[in-house]
């Protein structure tokens, strides 16, 4: 069975693909501050491509294997912990860095900035900056709302039940 062949994995995968692609439309319909295509590239956002590739996965070895499948069991299981997850602890670690960048804007504007030698609108000391230790950059868009999380699932059993015309 070659890798074009597999069903369940070809689900999932394609499944992330279309989640992430339709980040980027979703974001500039909503007139989000977010909607560049960067957006597609990153984590969070509407929908969520975890909890699509998870519930594809889950849904081919379902249609491929029965619900009584031990995989359905472990991809349940796996599917679970990361929906689980992208409400949880990413989206809070998201919201933290929310706060973070707001503190650190607040403290730079009474205060002057972090590190001395770099002005705040000095654009290209702040990229050399950042191209040195990367650790610098807040990651805000990590974790899902669970409206994304729910739409990300209902993406992906749509996309492994479009897919099993073509593989089953």
């Amino acid at each position: 069975m070659g890798l074009l062949s597999n069903y369940p994995l070809m689900a999932a995968v394609c499944s992330i693909l279309f989640a992430q692609f339709i980040k980027f439309p979703i974001a500039h319909i909503k007139r989000s501050k977010n909607a560049s295509l960067s957006i597609m590239t990153s984590t969070g956002g509407m929908p969520s491509s975890h909890s699509a590739a998870v519930t594809s996965l889950i849904t081919a070895l379902v249609l491929q294997n029965g619900f009584d499948s031990p995989y359905v069991a472990i991809a349940t299981t796996f599917g679970m912990i990361v929906m689980f997850d992208a409400m949880g602890v990413r989206r809070q670690c998201g919201e933290q860095g929310v706060l973070i960048s707001r503190i650190f804007d607040e403290y730079t504007k009474k205060n002057g900035p972090v590190l001395p030698d770099i002005k705040l609108n000095d654009e290209e000391a702040i990229d050399n900056l950042l191209e040195e230790d990367d650790s610098l950059i807040i990651k805000k868009y990590l974790g899902h709302k669970p409206s994304e999380v729910l739409a990300g699932a209902i993406t992906g059993i749509i996309i492994a039940f479009l897919l099993s015309k073509f593989f089953l």
